[in-house]
């Protein structure tokens, strides 16, 4: 029986993670970075959000940095920072601030 090369191996493994179900987080915005969020041009507002959705599938994407001071995670969408609280015990990540990344950081 021979050995399967790396493609057939890697199709095997794509295989076996399409059949484990996928774990779906809820996301909420709270209220100050919602009014944050809706201050923004529209084009910026749909990049933030596709962001902020796509926290419900991997709520620790690459380029996710946990913040040392508060116990959150940031991540980056061009010149913007996403602050949010991730709660694994029940499957929620809580988005607490958006906004320019001059201003994100202030007043917390």
């Amino acid at each position: 029986m021979s050995r399967p090369d790396r493609d057939e191996r890697t199709i095997q493994a794509m295989r076996q993670n399409q059949s484990r179900p996928r774990v779906t987080y809820r996301v909420q915005i709270e209220a100050t970075a919602w009014k944050s969020l809706m201050a923004l041009p529209f084009a910026l507002q749909d990049r933030l959000f596709r962001r902020i959705e796509a926290l419900e599938h991997d709520p620790r994407p690459a380029g996710v940095e946990k913040l040392q001071s508060r116990g959150e995670w940031r991540i980056r969408v061009g010149d913007y920072r996403v602050i949010y609280r991730i709660h694994d015990d029940v499957l929620l990540v809580i988005v607490v601030q958006a906004g320019h990344r001059r201003d994100i950081y202030r007043h917390r």
